[in-house]
This record gives C-alpha cells, structure tokens and sequence, in this order.
C-alpha cells in the first residue's frame, strides 16, 4: 500500500505539465502506427532474419533524431534518446520476428511470403502480434522525440529479434541482446515491455507482479530399437510402442506427481518423428516437446523425474532412449516494488477498472532476461475486438490469429506515460 500511495504522489505530480499535448500527439499518430503495423504485418521475417524491418525501425528513429545503433544481437535495432534534463535511463522493447505459419485471416494486408522451415514448406506470419509491438514502439519514439525537452534522462528504445527463438546453431534473442552489453552504456535502472493479447478486449490491461510467464525448456527424446518388417513384429525391437508409453509416461509426471495447487506446468510433445514406410518398424524415433515452470524448484524435479522415467520405460520395452532438456527462457518476473510504483500510469492510461491483476500464464517470454539484470515490468495489452467474446478470440501462433488495430493506441498510451512518470519519479 505504501509505494501505491507514493507511486500515485509522485505521478500526480508530473501529469498536469504535458499530458493533455502528449494525448493529443498519441491521437494524431495512431493512423501511422496502424500504416506501420500493417506494412510489417505484409512482410512478415522470421527470427535472426528481420533485416527489411530493422531497416525500417532504424529509419524511423534516425529521422526523429535518435542516436541508433544497429546489429546487435544479428538484427537488433536500438535508439537512445537524451533528454532535455539529467536523470535515471529507462529502457522500452518490442519484440520483432514473425512465425512459420500459414495466415488464413482474409486481410488486405495479409502475409503471402513462403519459406522452408526444419525442411518443410510453410507461410509466414506475425501469429503473435510482434508487428503491433514494433508500430506501437515507433509510435513511441515519435511522441518522446517531440518531447525531448521535457524528459528528465535517457529513454533506450529496443527492437529485438528472434523472441520466438533463434534458428538451431545461432545466439539471439533477450540473452545475446543482454551479452552484447544492451543494458549498458548507458546503464539501464528499469526495462518495461508489452504484448498484445488476442484473448483480451482492446482497452483493457493485464498484469501480474512477481512471475507473470513460465520458464520454457525445450526436451528432446532419442528412442533406440531394432528394425524389422512389419508383419513380424516379434523380430524388432519397437521404438514407436516404446515412444508412445514415453510420451503418457511423461503426462503422469504432471498429473501424479506434481503439486499443482503451488504453481502450473506443463509438459508438452509437439513433434514425434519416425519411420519411412508403412510395413517398415523403425529402428529409431525422436520425441521433441516443452517444459513450463512456475517455480525453479519445480522445475528440477520435473527434469530429474524425466530424466529417471524416459530411459526406464524404453529399457522395459527393451528399447534405449537418451533425454537431453535445454534452457528457453526463464521466468517473466515483475519486480514487485516496480509495479506497485507504476500502477497508477496504467490506471490512468486505460482508466482504473481496465487494469486487471490476472493469475500467471504458462507462455514463456525472453522478456525474462532483461529483468534478471534490472527490475522490469511486463504487462498485456488488449487486441480482441469488443464485439467478440475473449474466450472465442483465436489463439496466438495460429492461422486465424487476429488484432484489433483499435487496441494499439491503448500501447503507445501506457508506454508513453510510463516512460515519463517513471524518469519523473525518485
């Protein structure tokens, strides 16, 4: 109660001096975020390849008189802006690279680009509203840029490429931003980010403080047997019978040994890969899937029943089977004091019965790095049209995922205010 009370202090301190003429600038440049949103919707680039967007971004901020900086981290665009008064650094992100899927949404700026993605011909498309986040953020720079004088410090304006994750054999992301010094030079006191969600009404916000998003691992399973014809099974050793006792093997760790009344997660398989023929058993499979956590000391028991269940039911199956788990991302924790002390710039963005306190979401965020080095607060944004119900909206990396372009000024808004308020603030 008491940073809200401070927080709400302080802000109400700031707020007369520009906020009626930054309102007004967030209304006069929503029609170009959403031209913005649409180009980049239109020419949507994978993760480590956004280089037609990053030239974009750089354009954009180099022509508002921002200091730029560009490959970082492969294709990562940042900007810094001084301005008119000393004082603390505040960095904002958007996320830029686009999915490996088919769009079916009828737009007229729909994705028609095609690419071969892990051998297989697929689409690209922005399934996940990372093209909202670059056009709000450039919609960002523009209103702060015009408002130099008045912003006491520096603000960091980071584009980011492969949040989705970097292509197999590559660094990128958060964590090669963050190894490439990002956060430094100057140094960052706090890092705040957003991401529109296609479950929520446009003009509200969601938020959490502590962890907001799970840990994401990525697991994969080598099942080892003996080939053979399929009409003499007795004469193989059968790694798709010994996968597929693998696979629910690994949901009992879930729902039998797992304290979910603490915190949720997840084991999921999304790829199982075998054979060549349909009278042929195979002599191998490989089963590759994701871990969510909640909690790092969940986390390791889950690892280390796996790695204890996947070898033990393919040797019962006369089978042998190697697990290998590898680090994602790591929890999305918002620093509490952070978002106490903030809470009211959202409140005041949106209108206080917009802003809702939501339970955690087993999505994972990269997000999560930036915040293990400064505090940092990460919140959703509202993309589904009102006359929609949330719960029909489609999910995020789909074909028919959708955002209502109204949303977006709601984004540049809380951005806006929380750039000032927090430079503001002691």
């Amino acid at each position: 109660m008491k940073y809200l009370l401070l927080g709400t202090a302080l802000l109400l301190s700031t707020v007369a001096f520009s906020q009626s003429k930054i309102d007004k600038q967030i209304d006069n440049i929503e029609k170009k975020v959403i031209e913005w949103r649409r180009d980049i919707h239109q020419n949507p680039e994978l993760s480590n390849r956004e280089f037609e967007t990053a030239k974009k971004v750089a354009a954009h901020l180099k022509s508002l008189g921002i200091e730029v900086q560009t490959g970082v981290a492969h294709t990562g665009v940042v900007g810094i802006l001084k301005g008119g008064k000393p004082g603390k650094v505040v960095a904002l992100r958007a996320d830029m690279d686009a999915l490996p899927v088919n769009e079916r949404v009828d737009l007229p700026f729909k994705s028609t680009v095609k690419t071969t993605y892990n051998g297989k011909e697929s689409g690209v498309m922005h399934a996940c509203g990372h093209d909202t986040h670059v056009a709000i953020l450039m919609g960002v720079a523009e209103v702060l840029s015009k408002n130099k004088k008045d912003i006491k410090g520096t603000v960091k304006f980071i584009f980011q490429p492969a949040e989705e994750g970097a292509p197999k054999g590559e660094e990128g992301g958060a964590k090669l931003m963050v190894k490439e010094g990002v956060l430094k030079n100057p140094d960052v006191d706090a890092i705040f980010g957003l991401h529109i969600s296609s479950g929520t009404h446009i003009d509200n916000i969601n938020y959490k403080p502590g962890g907001i998003m799970a840990a994401a691992q990525r697991f994969e399973i080598n099942v080892k047997g003996k080939q053979a014809h399929g009409s003499r099974p007795w004469q193989s050793i059968d790694p798709v019978v010994a996968s597929a006792q693998i696979i629910m093997g690994l949901q009992t760790i879930v729902s039998r040994e797992t304290e979910l009344t603490k915190e949720a997660a997840v084991i999921s398989v999304g790829m199982v890969n075998t054979g060549i023929r349909n009278n042929i058993i195979p002599e191998s499979a490989t089963i590759i899937g994701t871990i969510r956590t909640l909690d790092y000391d969940m986390q390791k028991k889950l690892n280390d029943r796996m790695k204890e269940m996947v070898p033990a039911i393919a040797k019962a199956y006369k089978a042998e089977a190697t697990i290998e788990i590898n680090e994602g991302a790591a929890i999305t924790y918002n620093n509490e004091e952070l978002v106490a002390k903030m809470l009211p710039t959202l409140q005041r963005a949106a209108g206080k019965d917009k802003v809702h306190l939501i339970d955690a979401i087993t999505g994972a965020e990269d997000f999560s790095f930036f915040q293990e080095k400064v505090p940092g607060f990460y919140f959703f944004l509202g993309g589904t049209p009102l006359n929609m119900k949330e719960s029909d909206a489609p999910s995020h990396h789909t074909p028919d995922f959708f955002i209502d372009e109204d949303g977006m000024k709601l984004g540049v808004r809380a951005l806006t205010n929380l750039t000032f308020d927090y430079l503001n603030s002691k």
